[in-house]
């Protein structure tokens, strides 16, 4: 069996900061820590209009929505790895957000990460696609 839980520890990590982030409740360097984890080539198709979005778009819309989120709580599950290779893996989750003003979403997601020779794991790509409630 393929191990694929040091791209699951990325996802996990990546979202508890996108969760403080957008709840409004992160500590001094979150943004700069998150921003890091994309590659310079990172693309991502939106969820609800299948837009094509870039690293300098996730970088304005992490910028714009820091804080705007209060009392955000994201929960991830259905982890799954998809392939892995030398150079990366792909894989997919479920994400659920709720927040205090009761807005919630569901969405099936798929990553490519790519791997550094120093090791760091990027996020590649990101397909994203709502779960009709």
């Amino acid at each position: 069996m393929i191990d694929y839980s040091d791209f699951f520890e990325e996802v996990i990590q990546t979202h508890v900061e996108i969760e403080q982030w957008f709840a409004g409740v992160a500590p001094d360097g979150t943004l700069q820590n998150l921003l890091a984890r994309f590659s310079p080539e990172f693309s991502m198709v939106a969820p609800a209009t299948g837009t094509r979005v870039n690293a300098a778009g996730v970088n304005a819309l992490f910028t714009r929505l820091g804080g705007m989120r209060p009392g955000l709580k994201i929960t991830l599950s259905e982890m799954a790895g998809i392939d892995r290779h030398a150079r990366g893996a792909t894989v997919t989750y479920r994400e659920h957000q709720v927040d205090d003003s009761g807005t919630q979403t569901d969405r099936r997601a798929t990553v490519v990460f790519e791997k550094q020779a120093s090791g760091a794991l990027l996020w590649r790509h990101l397909h994203e696609t709502f779960i009709k409630a």
